[in-house]
């Protein structure tokens, strides 16, 4: 993939080890690990919001704590402008890393410290990084970061406390925060999973705004794949640790070559009612595997409704779709999902 990526991973890799009890040491049990990222690759392009979506337990909360270095991953490579940052070992450097990587969490009701008002939430993170010479000054930079996320007039809201803001406003906060320190990257893990539908399209609308006006790229995480079309430039489709297809959020939306990413657009409800999804759903039979005892061969098959016997045997590899589009399917851009629409 290109090489001027802001963000690039190879074979990002994060196992965690289950604990065992005093029975199981006993019996001389093999240690079990949770295999919550697998060896994945994706570049993320400067100002081309990536989004990663993908059935709860599939590892994508675990990738984007991976970016921001609170998890630190057992194999593979990550780069932030061409500079290694799995080889970041001390304080300075994980502090400088992460002023210009920060990250918005999806609650926004428990991210924020219930003890503290908006002022000193957001004035916090300018002292830990040492910007503004005062106290004034500082009280500058936090009314203008609350400007920016359109909380107006931003007096109004220095001296409430989280419980006195509405979801929306909480997330604004959140997104103040994040953006005070005029990052580069941001990691969005469902920022507005928690919000009601009403807000939703403010704060997406907010955050699209200020990729141009603060030069911010976004990794979005989020098991609603409806807004990824409006919000990202590419996208990556997880199942079980894994990306299983990746590329151009068009091609990939318009023309899903695995059979699970297609299970997710069926679950979309589609908004005309003129429009019909094609004339048959994927069936998808059973529960999504557990990390710990990851199918053989590829790792959907046992619910794949096209799978053959080369599937449970031979994992397969990455083709090939169009030219930013791979799946990692035995008969990636063969299989006919019938999308046409019907009306």
């Amino acid at each position: 993939m290109a090489e001027d990526a802001l963000f690039r991973a190879r074979n990002l890799t994060k196992h965690f080890k289950i604990t065992q009890g005093f029975f199981q040491k006993l019996k001389m049990e093999e240690k079990q690990v949770v295999r919550a990222v697998d060896g994945i690759d994706f570049d993320i392009q400067w100002k081309r919001n990536f989004s990663v979506v993908g059935e709860s337990g599939c590892g994508k909360t675990t990738v984007g704590k991976l970016i921001m270095r609170l998890l630190e991953p057992t194999d593979g490579k990550m780069y932030m402008k061409d500079k290694d940052i799995t080889q970041l070992s001390s304080k300075s450097e994980l502090k400088a890393y992460r002023r210009q990587t920060q990250i918005i969490y999806q609650d926004p009701f428990s991210s924020l410290d219930p003890r503290h008002r908006v002022r000193t939430i957001l004035e916090e993170p300018l002292q830990i990084h040492g910007l503004g010479d005062s106290r004034e000054e500082r009280t500058d930079m936090v009314m203008e970061a609350l400007e920016e996320v359109r909380l107006t007039p931003p007096e109004k809201f220095l001296r409430r406390y989280p419980h006195m803001l509405s979801g929306g406003q909480k997330q604004r906060v959140s997104l103040a925060r994040a953006m005070i320190l005029s990052p580069d990257f941001i990691v969005a893990d469902e920022p507005v999973s928690m919000l009601d539908v009403s807000v939703r399209a403010e704060v997406l609308n907010l955050m699209k705004d200020l990729i141009d006006e603060e030069d911010v790229t976004y990794f979005y995480i989020t098991h609603d794949i409806s807004t990824t079309r409006f919000f990202t430039d590419y996208i990556g489709v997880m199942y079980l640790g894994d990306m299983v297809e990746k590329g151009k959020v068009g091609d990939v939306l318009d023309n899903p070559s695995h059979p699970y990413t297609q299970a997710l657009l069926v679950a979309v409800p589609e908004a005309d009612p003129e429009r019909v999804r094609g004339t048959k759903e994927v069936p998808i039979s059973g529960e999504i595997p557990s990390g710990t005892n990851i199918p053989s061969g590829c790792r959907f098959h046992p619910r794949c409704p096209h799978a053959e016997e080369i599937c449970s045997k031979k994992e397969p590899e990455s083709r090939r779709v169009e030219k930013e589009h791979t799946a990692k399917c035995h008969f990636a851009g063969e299989i006919d999902f019938d999308l046409d629409v019907a009306k």
